[in-house]
């Protein structure tokens, strides 16, 4: 197999998944092909986690990336060249099934780099016309070119995430009569809200009934104007995340990009709606980076904070992962995944929670917690939200 994929004149294209049995590979899932760049014919490694794609080049004759792929615990290897295909399952460690099956015609083999990529909702699609981002013709503006991306890389983290929360049981399957509930606290100009009802309605042909809330009446007055237009059930209401009242529980609590301490407020009422699948993707983390400036830094820890960049970004991680905690302590199964790479937007840290419905076992979390609080003296607003609940 190894040979085969060394051969840069005859691999169309290597797929490796699953594990064998009591492994569990570093990936879920590799690809590898020959690309034509610049620079010369290059041996693309394509590997996914649970959320993520990782693509790196590698010049011909360069195989360590590959043995090193090779020697994960894969339960199967499918190897396509232009002639044939090997099929190879491995039943245990020491033993494989090995299928070799010649093709009906030759495959034409694709060297191009740059390959377009399926989309959750394409760039033609009426809600982005609406929305302003595609003009009449259902091209995307060029200018719209990061928003665009940001949005369709928030549906992907929310169809696995909800994929993942339907398949245990924590998030019900919605029918025609109790239609998912899905509510956007800080909406804003409602473009992950739109995308996200036409997405689950359209794609995956869910009922769905969105609300979005904003504190600004501009926002309000927008959205239900767009809702209008896209006939869709959505509600758009103003007001603070606290005072929000609804008349059924939400399924789904999406947060993104609420500013600073909005972010608390958010996960605050999704924990006491005991909603049970939470997507928030916090922004501007001031309250946090305020609490450093003032308070001492603790031995040995003072170059985190003596530059005023090191300590800005000390405090988004430092706020995020308090956040996080919180949510293990309020029963969530907590994943701290990347929304969008930073070329797109800066703000690209996401908290994916499912509701599990008992919190972690143990004092270890807690105490974590209390000592982290507690070195760096600190009071995190999500903590005081829900310590007065």
């Amino acid at each position: 197999m190894r040979s085969l994929i060394l051969d840069p004149d005859q691999l169309v294209k290597a797929v490796a998944s699953g594990k064998q049995r009591g492994t569990t590979p570093k990936w879920r899932r590799a690809e590898i092909r020959y690309v034509d760049l610049k620079a010369g014919r290059h041996l693309q490694i394509t590997t996914y986690d649970a959320t993520q794609a990782f693509t790196a080049n590698h010049p011909v004759g360069d195989s360590s990336s590959l043995d090193d792929l090779l020697d994960e615990p894969f339960a199967n290897w499918i190897v396509t060249t232009a002639t044939e295909q090997t099929q190879i399952q491995a039943k245990t460690p020491t033993t494989a099934l090995v299928s070799t099956t010649e093709l009906t015609a030759p495959v034409e083999v694709e060297r191009g780099h740059d390959q377009a990529k399926e989309r959750l909702l394409p760039e033609s699609d009426p809600v982005f016309r609406v929305l302003g981002l595609s003009d009449k013709d259902g091209k995307l503006k060029p200018s719209r070119q990061a928003k665009y991306r940001q949005v369709e890389e928030f549906l992907r983290q929310l169809d696995a995430a909800l994929t993942d929360a339907m398949k245990s049981g924590k998030v019900r399957r919605p029918t025609a009569e109790e239609p998912l509930r899905i509510i956007d606290l800080g909406a804003g100009n409602g473009y992950l809200t739109f995308a996200a009802q036409r997405y689950l309605t359209e794609v995956r042909e869910l009922p769905v009934v969105v609300t979005g809330v904003d504190v600004k009446e501009q926002s309000r007055e927008h959205n239900s104007k767009i809702a209008a237009e896209l006939g869709v059930n959505a509600e758009f209401v103003a007001g603070t995340i606290d005072d929000v009242q609804l008349d059924q529980q939400p399924d789904v609590v999406l947060a993104l990009h609420a500013c600073d301490t909005a972010t608390d407020d958010a996960l605050a009422r999704a924990i006491e709606w005991e909603a049970p699948l939470v997507l928030a993707a916090p922004c501007c983390h001031h309250d946090i980076a305020a609490q450093l400036r003032k308070a001492p830094t603790p031995a040995p820890y003072a170059m985190l904070t003596r530059h005023g960049i090191l300590r800005e970004r000390f405090a988004d991680t430092l706020t995020d992962a308090l956040r996080a905690s919180l949510l293990r302590l309020s029963g969530y199964r907590v994943e701290v995944v990347q929304f969008v790479e930073s070329q797109h937007t800066p703000r690209n840290t996401m908290l994916r929670a499912i509701r599990t419905g008992s919190p972690v076992k143990g004092g270890s979390v807690k105490k974590e917690y209390d000592e982290l609080v507690a070195e760096w003296g600190v009071r995190p607003k999500l903590g005081e939200l829900l310590s007065g609940r």
